[in-house]
Formats: C-alpha cells, sequence, structure tokens
C-alpha cells in the first residue's frame, strides 16, 4: 500500500484565488495558503506527501543558503522556506516545463512574502561541475541541500505521463549514488543533507554517503502502525564521522484510518520531524 497523498485538498486548503491558472494548470494552496504553487492540472507530477514530510524534517530555525535539488515545481522549497523564515533556497529543475512553473509560482502574488527568498536555476545535477558552476551552482556554497529525487528504479513500467515519469524514474542503475554525491559537493564543510527515499534503496544511499556524509539519521515512515516503512527521511552532515542512528518511526495514520496528529501537522505546516540535527 502506497503512502497516502497529502495533496492541498486533503488538507482542506483548495486553489488559491491570488492568480488565474492556465487551462492545463493549476494554483493549489498549501499550508492555509501561507504559499502557492502552478502546477500540472490532471497529470504529471503533482505536490504530495512526500514533499510535505521533507521540508517538516527541517528545524523551523534552520537558516542560511539551501538548495533544493530536482525541485519540480517547488513544493519542497517552497514549504521549507514558508516554514524557516530565515532560509534562502535555490530550486534546480533540469525539465523545462516544471522549471518555467516554479518560476510562475514564485510570482504568484500569494507568494510575495517568500519570493525574496526563492530562486529557480536551471540546471543538470548531474551534468558536469563547469556546467552546475556557470548556472551559479558552486560546489562548498549552500549550508543545507534538500532532495526529494526520481526513485523508481530503472527499466520499471514507464508512466504515460512523460512529466511524471521524469520526476520520478531513475534513469540508471547508478542514478541514486551520483545524485547524492552531487548534492554533497555542493554543501559546505558541516552543512545539513536532508532527502526523503525508498527503503529498497538504503543500499545505495550508504554507499553514496561513504567518506562524504556521516551522522547519518535514518527515520521510517509508515503509513500504519505495524506496515512496513513506505518512506525513509534521512539526515546527514558532510565530513562528520558520527556514526548511524536508525530513529524511532512515524506513524501517519490511527487506528481508524485518519490521520495521526503529526500527520495533520505536516499538511497544515505546523509539525516538525525531529531527527536530532540542527
Amino acid at each position: 500500500m502506497p503512502l497516502p497523498d497529502l495533496a492541498p485538498d486533503a488538507v482542506g486548503e483548495g486553489r488559491a484565488a491570488s492568480a488565474e491558472p492556465a487551462a492545463e494548470t493549476s494554483v493549489d494552496s498549501f499550508y492555509a495558503g501561507r504559499f502557492h504553487l502552478v502546477q500540472p492540472q490532471g497529470q504529471g507530477f503533482r505536490a504530495g506527501l512526500d514533499a510535505l514530510l521533507l521540508a517538516a524534517s527541517l528545524p523551523a530555525g534552520r537558516g542560511g543558503t539551501a538548495v533544493d535539488l530536482g525541485a519540480g515545481a517547488g513544493a519542497v522549497g517552497f514549504a521549507a522556506v514558508a516554514r524557516c523564515p530565515a532560509l534562502a533556497m535555490t530550486l534546480v529543475e533540469n525539465n523545462d516545463v516544471m522549471a518555467a512553473l516554479a518560476r510562475r509560482s514564485v510570482a504568484l502574488p500569494g507568494n510575495a512574502a517568500l519570493a525574496p527568498r526563492l530562486r529557480v536555476v536551471e540546471a543538470d545535477v548531474l551534468g558536469r561541475r563547469a556546467a552546475r558552476e556557470a548556472a551559479g551552482l558552486a560546489d562548498g556554497d549552500y549550508a543545507t541541500v534538500v532532495t526529494n529525487p526520481p526513485f523508481h528504479p530503472p527499466g520499471g513500467r514507464a508512466s504515460p505521463d512523460a512529466l511524471r515519469h521524469a520526476a520520478r524514474a531513475a534513469t540508471n542503475e547508478d542514478f541514486l549514488i551520483r545524485w547524492i554525491r552531487s548534492g554533497a559537493a555542493l554543501l559546505a564543510h558541516g552543512g545539513l543533507f536532508a532527502m526523503i527515499a525508498r527503503p529498497d534503496s538504503l543500499a545505495d544511499i550508504l554507499n553514496a554517503c561513504e567518506r562524504r556524509l556521516g551522522d547519518i539519521r535514518l527515520l521510517p515512515v509508515h503509513a500504519h502502525a505495524g506496515a512496513p516503512a513506505m518512506r525513509l527521511l534521512l539526515h546527514a552532515r558532510k565530513g562528520s564521522r558520527a556514526p548511524l542512528s536508525l530513529l524511532p518511526g512515524l506513524v501517519l495514520h490511527g487506528a481508524d484510518g485518519g490521520l495521526t496528529a503529526a500527520g495533520t501537522g505536516i499538511g497544515t505546516g505546523d509539525a516538525t520531524i525531529d531527527l536530532g540535527l540542527a
């Protein structure tokens, strides 16, 4: 059973009235109107629970420069700056359609309070270092990296929607390893790396972190108590040699099928998932 989506309507927020979307997109409101996203309408990859879980794992006091790798329409980055008033976020997206949607989101009147702390960069996370630097992504420049990378293994059934497939499917067997290493390179020494992933990618995650990221904190996310974990939240520190910690799991639904208090707070932006790295 997959994790349920926490789309805007699922937490009672509906559509934003701040802009008129084009026919193929919608403008959706999150965190009770604290931010809005232009997203593909009825197709493509729309923001859901994964993005909100990852954003909730950042302490509200987190500040400095941050980068969201594989930002899509911008859900993780927008949610993070809405929760963290001192955070400045660069949204990195290689797909020109999704990058254009993220730029439209930054320009929405309803996001005016957040826009000064957001910028969109169109670049390939796995591209050559010189190309990343030319796009304004210099190694060692960021205090925080967040990422919700493509996670379906290569060779599986492709989604008929090209945007959804590009957002979710890895392109080759070492994709995730290279992705994490690229993210680690962007971090300053002591910087925080935060990611959400599938549990079956754990071996690749640990391989990628070796000699780059330490003090790894792993928090399993369960749809229901007693069910296998469907996601892993990971925090790690660049340059640390502290050992790995496996944290108590997070359960999103109670016995009655409704969201737990934590699940509700993640959807509204009021909950913080504490992995112990500030």
